[in-house]
């Protein structure tokens, strides 16, 4: 029968974790005899990847706590490689993570390793420089959105758009009123989401924001409704802080912001992934932004997009608000989402659109892709 096919793959967070394990049942379910070795999760090790150490030692965020790591990143990026290149994979595979697992790509590829990058850096909008590394050390780069797969076609790097897991398990039609009842939301009553992020800096820099929103478009709107989902203990107890002395029918939710999502007839949100999951559950947004000052004028020499918003990036035009930086008032926020709760369809059609692009069975497509790269297909 062969040598069984062998699979090294890296995640350094639980995004990667839930891609990775998806990634491994599809190559399971095409390939007989795998094995998997590398660094996930508990998800995937429950697909039976033997994690040489805990994902948690890379999942690591800020600048700050990076240099306070970096002795120990570096010294764990170089026994894997040695591990790595000890156990001969037939293909590696970095999920997302690219500080990390982009040069650990190189030097495997250098070490005649075939490599595949999954979900793409955002190279497109800014430090596109990064671009000429990637095709040293990429074989493949696995990407989820079509534009970003055009921008490597372009650059001369082996690309496969695969499409969106997400847009594979968030249906084409969510089911308002049954999410509605399961948050004990009325019926009837217009609601809108608040979304300002799901970190401590993101709340502190737009919570009071979006709240002063709601309640100039509570003015606008007499009987609307609200509802906030919090991503931890820490973000509610923060939000809690922000909602005293405030008279606003809003319901603080602990997670469940798919829910929230499909129980709402549109979102405020702040600029991130979560406007995909909002676009994908068809909801009408209006997305906002503030960083400090000093970020904001850098950020805005290097960015080369025209759009900050994946709703935007997707449609390639602008099909969602954004109010960025000073635009981002409570006043013109409420101007933007008011009619949004009788006339959405614009951007609801244009979201199905996109919702169907990205719908590919995902995971497959990326099995399909590694196993072709391996010779195994």
């Amino acid at each position: 029968m062969g040598q069984p096919l062998r699979i090294a793959l890296v995640a350094g967070e639980a995004s990667g974790d839930i891609l990775g394990a998806g990634l491994m049942r599809a190559l399971k379910a095409q390939h007989a005899r795998i094995e998997f070795v590398g660094v996930g999760g508990p998800l995937m090790q429950a697909e039976g990847l033997e994690s040489y150490f805990p994902m948690e030692r890379l999942a690591v965020m800020g600048l700050v706590e990076v240099l306070g790591r970096l002795p120990e990143l570096l010294g764990r990026r170089r026994r894997l490689l040695r591990d790595l290149i000890q156990a001969k994979p037939d293909v590696f595979i970095g999920i997302d993570a690219p500080d990390f697992n982009l040069d650990l790509e190189l030097k495997l590829r250098r070490a005649g390793i075939k490599t595949v990058h999954y979900v793409s850096p955002s190279v497109w909008a800014w430090r596109q420089k990064r671009v000429l590394k990637i095709r040293q050390a990429c074989d493949l780069m696995l990407c989820l959105f079509p534009f970003e797969a055009k921008f490597y076609d372009a650059q001369q790097v082996p690309v496969r758009f695969v499409g969106h897991p997400l847009a594979d398990t968030i249906p084409l039609q969510a089911e308002r009123h049954a999410a509605r009842a399961a948050l004990d939301l009325p019926q009837e009553a217009p609601v809108v989401a608040l979304l300002p992020g799901s970190r401590g800096g993101e709340v502190a820099r737009l919570g009071a924001l979006f709240l002063d929103a709601a309640t100039r478009l509570r003015a606008l709107r007499p009987g609307i409704r609200f509802v906030l989902p919090s991503a931890s203990p820490e973000r509610r107890a923060q939000l809690e802080q922000l909602l005293v002395d405030r008279d606003l029918p809003l319901t603080l939710v602990d997670g469940r912001s798919h829910e929230v999502l499909a129980a709402c007839d549109a979102v405020l949100i702040a600029s991130g992934t979560a406007t995909l999951e909002a676009l994908l559950y068809k909801r009408p947004m209006v997305v906002a932004y503030r960083v400090a000052p000093l970020t904001y004028r850098i950020l805005k020499r290097l960015v080369k997009s025209p759009y900050i918003s994946l709703p935007n990036l997707l449609a390639e035009r602008l099909l969602v608000p954004e109010l960025i930086q000073d635009a981002a008032t409570p006043e013109s926020l409420a101007q933007h989402l008011a009619p949004l709760l009788e006339d959405g369809e614009v951007q609801t059609e244009g979201f199905d659109v996109i919702h169907r692009a990205l719908r590919r069975d995902a995971s497959v497509q990326a099995a399909q892709a590694v196993l072709e790269l391996a010779g195994r297909a």
